[in-house]
């Protein structure tokens, strides 16, 4: 069963969907909604399990990406720009290799193309760091104490700090573990080649990963057309660090993108 996600949406013309990671919301997006708005229809999703929007059965990427395009049927929209942020970036991902006819341009915002192995090491690591402390009684307000300033540079714009922790705070524990579970199945190594407008954008201070950055800018080399913006200022959760300036959504309004091609590529299982 698919249900239509819940999101929120302001302003007319092209359609900006934006789509938040593991401890965000559709409200995680304010800042680029109340900008973007002035020159485009700027929306953000709940993705299922998050907000008010269902979530049934297990969580997995082809069935986010599957309510995804249920939420573009129901709104009418043929084609939006997609903006992904860490496990959005993974969903927009997932979404783009089976339908590259609905989008005009693809941002993918501290994310990757894979986790890795779900059983692997890392990984297993991983998914313990995350939910050991609610296992041993924690509530998501201490998840988002602990975490938040794990992913924000020092020197963050405190209302996105605090908008951060607020967006966190308020996710369903039980979602939380389902994201988690879930962000380390993720592999669309297969599927890297773009021949359309593309932004991959990325931080390179801590805690950012070191190595990330690189890692992104070796995939962003494998794209015919593509922009790599590095900020030396941000970490992994940029996108609520500064305020949008009033500006931005002028300047990328007198750029019409070009249409959005994504090429599937060959992969092992299509041997």
């Amino acid at each position: 069963m698919i249900a239509v996600p819940t999101h929120i949406e302001k302003g007319d013309g092209e359609v900006i969907l934006f789509l938040h990671g593991v401890g965000g919301g559709a409200y995680s997006w304010m800042p680029q909604i109340n900008s973007f708005s002035m020159n485009y229809l700027a929306a953000a999703w709940n993705m299922p399990g998050y907000g008010k929007s269902p979530l049934f059965g297990a969580m997995t990427f082809p069935a986010l990406a599957d309510a995804l395009e249920a939420l573009l049927d129901d709104r009418g929209w043929e084609k939006v720009h997609l903006v992904g942020h860490s496990m959005g970036g993974m969903v927009a991902q997932e979404f783009a290799v089976d339908r590259q006819d609905r989008l005009l341009s693809l941002t993918l915002s501290a994310t990757s193309p894979a986790f890795g192995k779900p059983d692997g090491e890392f990984q297993k690591k991983f998914v313990d760091a995350r939910l050991a402390p609610l296992a041993d009684g924690a509530t998501m307000a201490d998840l988002a104490t602990e975490l938040v300033e794990t992913m924000m540079s020092k020197d963050a714009d405190p209302h996105g700090r605090q908008l951060a922790f607020d967006c966190m705070a308020d996710v369903a524990a039980d979602t939380y573990r389902a994201a988690v579970e879930c962000i380390v199945t993720f592999e669309q190594r297969a599927n890297e080649d773009s021949r359309g407008p593309l932004r991959l954008p990325a931080g390179t201070r801590p805690p950012c990963k070191p190595r990330r950055p690189a890692g992104i800018r070796c995939r962003a080399e494998r794209f015919s057309k593509h922009r790599f913006p590095i900020s030396q200022k941000e970490a992994h959760m940029a996108a609520v660090s500064k305020q949008p300036r009033k500006s931005a959504s002028k300047r990328t309004a007198r750029k019409k993108p070009k249409a959005f091609k994504w090429q599937k590529m060959a992969g092992k299982n299509d041997e």
